[in-house]
């Protein structure tokens, strides 16, 4: 009997499942209970995440970016704090924020460590999980751009803008007494206080800068004042996309280095309104600058304006704030001088006056001080050798070169920032399409 019982009693498996589940019950409360508490704290860690992500962001908006690096600092924990406040059961959320600039390129780094507090610190034994993270933001900015533009009003920009319209010039000239009954006739439009010197022969005695007015014919000068005046439109609307500051100068070159239209502005509205001002060189009459000044023509100084706008402008900047800038010195010409001067690239005339591509000297000078230099090339007319609009001085004096002004121009500019337009072309389109390599690589630069 004792033998059976005791066989029954090691075959009975009646309570088992009861004392198993006793048995398993004390680790599934932990388990339970520890899982309750990292999902909690994973869920907040998500949340303060999500506030130093804010943080980084914060501190690269556009606006932010015209700001100072401790400013950018300042608003970043500003951001985060405020965020992390806001989800419960987190104590001693604590950011360290980064901020590193390279040129216009700025680079945030919020990382926090925060604790959140447990529900169940007896499960553990700890009353709170440590968290931590890090979010990083890269930002760049527009540089702010000082634009200096150098612009040739020398006699040689009195040639109408079109092929019809020198056809025109030519055709309503051409037996005029100067001409010497060659019946060439002239294509410039040469502007003088005192025509009656040349005895041309226009109607009413005007000089053939009033002529081409009267004759209804553009001329280079005329539409570069009015491509002046729309590419400060164009910086203008730039500016405002970029987020960026633009200021603009305005000024003209011929015989006298540079002249004043504009000083540097910071209002593209005004020196819009200064642009309408830009004319062509005045002279008395033919080889006379003034009445008592017989310079032979010799009415375009290039290195003397380049000279002049070196001193003037100051040591550019990254571009970063308003107070360091940088700088494009913008030039639209022809690409020839007439001078005087002891030395000369070409065969001189007479004694002393000097016909030759730009000496490019102060070009190089400019750049090698961190100054973008842009040039448009308003193509140098090649006119014909014989016959109805030739010129026996263009034929004598600038033909022989005339293949390389074009290279020499380039040369001057800074890489990618070179531009010809030729008679007929628009010369607006031009200076807006220079205008906007130059606003590109001026921020690739950096």
């Amino acid at each position: 009997m004792l033998v059976d019982l005791l066989r029954r009693f090691h075959r009975d498996r009646t309570g088992n499942v009861a004392v198993i589940f006793a048995l398993s019950l004390i680790p599934g409360i932990f388990l339970i209970g520890m899982s309750l508490d990292f999902a909690s704290a994973m869920q907040r860690r998500s949340l303060l995440n999500a506030a130093a992500d804010a943080a980084a962001l914060a501190a690269v908006r556009p606006p932010m970016m015209q700001q100072s690096a401790s400013a950018a600092q300042t608003a970043a924990t500003k951001m985060f704090n405020a965020q992390a406040s806001a989800v419960g059961g987190v104590t001693s959320a604590t950011p360290t924020v980064t901020v590193t600039t390279n040129g216009l390129t700025r680079t945030v780094t919020v990382s926090y460590t925060a604790s959140s507090s447990n529900n169940f610190p007896s499960v553990l034994g700890q009353n709170t999980w440590s968290l931590s993270g890090t979010s990083t933001a890269t930002a760049s900015t527009a540089p702010n751009i000082d634009f200096y533009l150098l612009l040739d009003n020398s006699p040689s920009m009195e040639l109408p803008a079109t092929s019809a319209g020198i056809t025109a010039m030519i055709n309503a000239t051409k037996n005029a007494p100067s001409s010497g009954g060659n019946a060439n006739g002239c294509a410039f439009a040469c502007h003088e206080s005192s025509p009656s010197a040349d005895n041309l022969g226009n109607p009413g005695g005007i000089d053939n800068y009033q002529l081409a007015q009267n004759l209804g014919v553009v001329l280079r000068i005329q539409n570069m004042a009015s491509a002046t005046q729309s590419l400060m439109s164009t910086a203008s609307a730039t500016m405002a996309a970029n987020n960026a500051t633009y200021r603009a100068a305005i000024y003209t070159f011929n015989t006298g280095g540079a002249n004043t239209i504009q000083t540097l502005t910071s209002s593209l509205a005004t020196a819009q309104t200064s642009a309408g001002n830009i004319d062509v060189l005045l002279v008395y009459s033919n080889n006379y600058l003034t009445k008592s000044n017989n310079n032979n023509d010799t009415d375009t100084d290039f290195a003397t304006a380049m000279s002049n706008l070196n001193g003037i402008m100051p040591n550019p900047g990254t571009g970063a704030s308003n107070s360091t800038p940088q700088e494009v010195l913008f030039i639209v010409s022809d690409g020839v001088e007439d001078k005087v001067s002891s030395t000369c690239s070409q065969t001189k005339v007479g004694s002393n006056r000097c016909q030759q591509p730009f000496d490019i000297t102060w070009c190089t000078k400019i750049k090698n001080r961190g100054i973008l230099i842009a040039v448009l090339y308003t193509e140098y007319l090649p006119l014909p050798s014989s016959g109805v609009g030739s010129n026996s001085w263009y034929n004598s004096y600038v033909a022989p070169y005339q293949a390389q002004i074009g290279p020499n121009l380039q040369n001057c500019a800074s890489p990618g920032l070179y531009f010809a337009v030729t008679t007929d072309g628009d010369i607006t389109s031009a200076m807006n399409t220079l205008f906007q390599q130059a606003v590109t690589t001026a921020r690739l630069s950096n």
